[in-house]
């Protein structure tokens, strides 16, 4: 059996990591550098960096940021933001990433994730994807939450796996930042339509049943949080012993 991976999440705004409710709301969290390496010592399995504005303001994620953040990690490293074409993911590959997450480049040509798994690898290629239930279905949104595109959510993880995505990292929007639990009928919903890893993003609280829940109910291979590691209210090494005393295999 594979082991479950927990993956801490620094949203960068501005150069500081920042942290808000349902995509609203943002506060300072910390220094993205001096906290990617704080997860590193204690045992992170992966770290995001999401450069959150970048898309909004039109331009490319900070560079210069992933190299320091890249610099103090030794462990797999996803960056996201402002990417759009082949040459971006060259520029931050080079820079010190391990794998490049794509989200409203993806939905406005969905020929990129193609063109990027045959160039790179799937390995390479996370496909992000934020989503909200209206009316009873979950419809996925970009541009940091701000536009909904209409498509629905299934239809749209079946493509990216399709068309090459090496896993999907799936935000409900509701949950986000509410610390109220994961998504688990989305996160469920996504897991059991494709073959590829999907990333549980959304809702974590200072409690090891949130991610207990989403591993064992809704099939997550990953569980990402950013609120409850910034301010250390549930440090990783105390909730991968949670998750072992469990019965879910973790690396400790």
């Amino acid at each position: 059996m594979l082991a479950k991976r927990i993956i801490p999440c620094l949203d960068v705004k501005d150069g500081q990591t920042v942290k808000g409710v349902n995509f609203e709301n943002l506060r300072y969290a910390g220094d993205p550098v001096q906290l990617a390496k704080k997860y590193s010592e204690q045992g992170a399995d992966e770290l995001v960096f999401l450069d959150i504005t970048a898309t909004n303001e039109k331009r490319k994620t900070t560079v210069d940021m992933v190299e320091k953040v890249a610099s103090q990690v030794f462990i797999p490293f996803t960056v996201g933001g402002g990417i759009k074409t082949i040459e971006d993911m060259k520029i931050l590959l080079k820079a010190g990433a391990d794998k490049v997450a794509v989200n409203s480049a993806a939905v406005k040509n969905p020929q990129m994730v193609k063109e990027a798994s045959q160039y790179f690898g799937s390995q390479c290629i996370v496909a992000a994807v934020d989503a909200k239930k209206i009316n009873g279905e979950f419809y996925v949104h970009i541009n940091a939450g701000k536009v909904n595109t209409g498509i629905l959510l299934l239809d749209w993880v079946k493509e990216l796996e399709k068309n090459g995505a090496g896993e999907i990292l799936l935000t409900s929007m509701d949950a986000d930042g509410t610390q109220n639990g994961f998504d688990t009928e989305m996160t469920k919903l996504v897991s059991d339509s494709v073959k590829i890893p999907v990333i549980a993003s959304g809702g974590a609280g200072a409690n090891p049943n949130h991610f207990i829940d989403v591993f064992k109910n809704a099939h997550a291979d990953a569980a990402l949080a950013a609120s409850i590691f910034h301010y250390n209210t549930l440090p990783i090494a105390q909730l991968k012993k949670e998750l072992k005393l469990n019965n879910i295999e973790v690396r400790i």
